[in-house]
C-alpha cells in the first residue's frame, strides 16, 4: 500500500525538503503541498491524504494575502479531521512545548514529531500514523496523563460505557497499560507478551472501541477510571 502524504508548511524548502525524502520511499507518495492552514483543509478534502504532515506555526504568505489569525495548524488539524476523517494528521514544529503537543491532540492529531527529527525516524513516524498508531513520546503522554486527571470527576457514580464488553480480557488489560502511558515495547514486558502481539492487540481494541487512535484510548482509560490515579 503506497501512503499518500500532504504536507502544509510556510517555508517552501522545508515542504521541498520534506517531498524528497518522501519521494525516496516506495511506499509513500507526496500528493500535494500546503502553504497555510486554509490550503491544507481545502486540498485535504479534494485528495483525502492516508498522512498530512502539519507545521503547527504557519504565517500569514505574501502578497497580500492575509491567512486568518485562527487557522494555524491547530485549527486546521480540527478542520481536517473532520473535512477528511480517514487522514490522519502528524503534527510538525520546531519547539518542544507541551501546549503545542495538548492543542493538537485535542483537534484530533495522532502525532507531535519536533522537525529536527532525523529522516528515519519521520518516515517510521508516517508509517505508524499510517497504520492507526499515536506517535507521541513517553514524556507527552505522561504529561497529558497529569493535565487531563485534574478533570476527572473525584467519586461519584460513572457511567460505564457498553463497548466495553466487547473486548477480551487480555485487551482489556493491553487498554489499561496504553492507559497508564505506556510504549508497545513496555507492555510487551509488562504482560510478557512479544511487542507484536501488543500491537495485534491494540489494534482490535481500537476498532471494538470506535476509538480513531492510541489518544483517545488513553482518554477512554481514564474515562471510565480502568486506571487509578497516580
Amino acid at each position: 500500500m503506497t501512503i499518500r502524504i500532504l504536507i502544509a508548511d510556510d517555508e517552501a524548502l522545508l515542504r521541498m525538503a520534506f517531498g524528497m525524502v518522501l519521494e525516496s520511499q516506495p511506499d509513500m507518495t507526496p500528493v500535494g503541498e500546503a502553504a497555510d492552514g486554509t490550503q491544507a483543509v481545502r486540498l485535504a478534502r479534494e485528495l483525502r491524504p492516508d498522512v498530512v504532515l502539519m507545521d503547527v506555526r504557519m504565517r500569514p504568505q505574501p502578497g497580500g494575502r492575509e491567512v486568518p489569525p485562527e487557522m494555524d495548524g491547530i485549527e486546521a488539524t480540527r478542520q481536517v479531521v473532520e473535512v477528511s476523517p480517514q487522514s490522519r494528521v502528524l503534527i510538525l514544529t520546531t519547539f518542544d512545548l507541551d501546549a503545542y503537543a495538548f492543542a493538537g491532540l485535542a483537534a484530533g492529531a495522532s502525532g507531535f514529531l519536533l522537525k529536527n527529527t532525523r529522516p528515519e525516524e519521520l518516515l517510521t513516524a508516517i508509517r505508524n500514523v499510517a497504520a492507526g498508531d499515536a506517535v507521541l513520546s513517553p514524556r507527552i503522554t505522561r504529561r497529558l496523563l497529569e493535565d487531563f486527571r485534574p478533570h476527572l470527576p473525584d467519586g461519584g457514580a460513572v457511567v460505564r460505557d457498553e463497548r466495553l464488553d466487547r473486548l477480551s480480557a487480555r485487551e482489556r488489560e493491553v487498554l489499561v497499560e496504553v492507559g497508564r502511558g505506556l510504549s508497545n515495547a513496555e507492555i510487551a514486558a509488562a504482560l510478557h507478551l512479544a511487542e507484536a502481539t501488543v500491537k495485534s492487540h491494540l489494534g482490535r481494541v481500537l476498532h471494538k472501541l470506535e476509538l480513531r487512535d492510541r489518544i483517545q484510548a488513553v482518554v477512554f482509560a481514564h474515562d471510565n477510571r480502568l486506571v487509578p490515579p497516580a
